[in-house]
């Protein structure tokens, strides 16, 4: 019988951690340094996945997603030494997403196509905004001519394009987004990603909120008519949402996400980048160390780039899937949900669903489209003792 986490398959992410700048309202585990010896990082990279690859044999590979950071500072021969690794030490499905993150500032040609040549065969552009004025605000380093070029790099080198964009940004008004949205809906070939503009601790964003010094943010109201402007205009354009914040057309949406969403198992390699595997029966919650160098000395000196491996407990395993299930506009399958133990919470689910937040259509739970913009408060209702 085949176990849980095969619904969604099994996916592997790398972490780069380096970045040009730090972006003011970034709480990623990115870093800014002078000088990076990529050989090095090469030779990490290659023992991980060797000591990965011997726990998980004999598994197939869905997806490789190279997150950070900005992963296109990787040099194209890094990118191809990796994957020529992960293709010698897992079978890799014939449909395997293959997704690079990247930046307007470091999209050249020369990269794109080594890229391509590796065997990516997806690339997220940070676009974030499509007018100068709001790329400074957001500390980008890429004007937004710049942004239009690399876009047109990448749709001519790689089949599939996404490209991320920032909304309720500072001064923004509903018919200022309704505009800009269009104009990426547009340009856009098969996938957006569309953020509202969240303040985070421990940022440069959540600092001067915190002083009072961040003005001209939309209020909830505001935000909430953007939300739902976006809905409308992406479903209009043929680009549905199937998550809170990632629209596609019909069979391009993100197949390494949605490992994570369906509660699939993934391998974390990189400093900070978090796993999850099925072993032996036991699910697993893997971690790394933060800090770039103390995970690459790690590495070096002890042969694994983990920390200490957390046990999944049947509670927090059902907790995890309706988490992350939920974000979806399919939602989760209540089959599922009662074979993993979900059946605890369901006077709790019955009493959102008298009450208009959730819906069981087809046998698959779902949040209603009216309260999907307060998506956290229904998953507290959910989980409420």
């Amino acid at each position: 019988m085949p176990e849980d986490w095969q619904v969604a398959g099994f996916g592997l992410y790398l972490h780069w951690p380096f970045c040009q700048a730090k972006c003011p309202y970034c709480d990623f585990n990115s870093h800014v340094v002078s000088a990076i010896d990529q050989d090095r990082w090469q030779h990490a990279y290659l023992s991980e996945i060797a000591r990965v690859g011997r726990e998980t044999e004999g598994r197939v590979l869905r997806s490789v997603f190279f997150g950070g950071g900005t992963p296109s500072l990787m040099e194209p021969e890094l990118v191809a030494t990796v994957l020529d690794q992960v293709r010698a030490t897992w079978t890799v499905a014939n449909d395997c997403e293959i997704t690079l993150e990247a930046n307007p500032t470091s999209a050249e040609a020369g990269r794109f196509t080594g890229y391509r040549d590796a065997g990516v065969n997806r690339v997220s552009l940070g676009v974030q905004a499509l007018n100068d004025t709001d790329l400074r605000a957001l500390g980008r380093l890429h004007t937004a001519k710049e942004a239009m070029n690399a876009f047109d790099l990448a749709r001519s080198v790689f089949e599939r394009v996404s490209f991320d964009l920032i909304y309720a940004r500072q001064g923004q008004t509903l018919e200022a987004w309704r505009a800009e949205l269009g104009q990426a809906l547009h340009l856009a070939v098969d996938h957006l990603s569309l953020y509202q503009l969240t303040i985070e601790e421990g940022t440069a964003f959540g600092d001067r909120f915190a002083a009072g010094k961040l003005r001209g943010l939309p209020d909830d109201d505001v935000a909430a008519d953007m939300y739902f402007a976006t809905q409308e205009m992406c479903e209009d354009a043929g680009f549905g949402a199937y998550e809170v914040s990632n629209h596609a057309r019909p069979g391009q949406e993100s197949r390494h996400n949605l490992i994570y969403w369906q509660s699939g198992d993934y391998a974390g390699i990189g400093p900070g980048a978090h796993g999850r595997l099925t072993l032996g029966g036991t699910r697993w919650g893997t971690d790394t160390p933060l800090g770039p160098m103390a995970w690459l000395r790690q590495v070096e000196t002890t042969g694994s780039g983990e920390g200490a491996r957390t046990v999944i407990d049947p509670l927090d395993r059902v907790t995890e899937f309706l988490l992350m299930g939920l974000r979806l506009v399919d939602g989760v399958s209540m089959a599922r949900l009662s074979g993993l133990g979900g059946d605890i919470f369901m006077n709790n689910i019955n009493g959102l669903i008298d009450s208009g937040q959730l819906v069981i259509d087809d046998g698959r739970l779902q949040v209603s489209s009216d309260y999907r913009p307060v998506l956290n408060a229904v998953l507290r209702g959910i989980l409420a003792d």
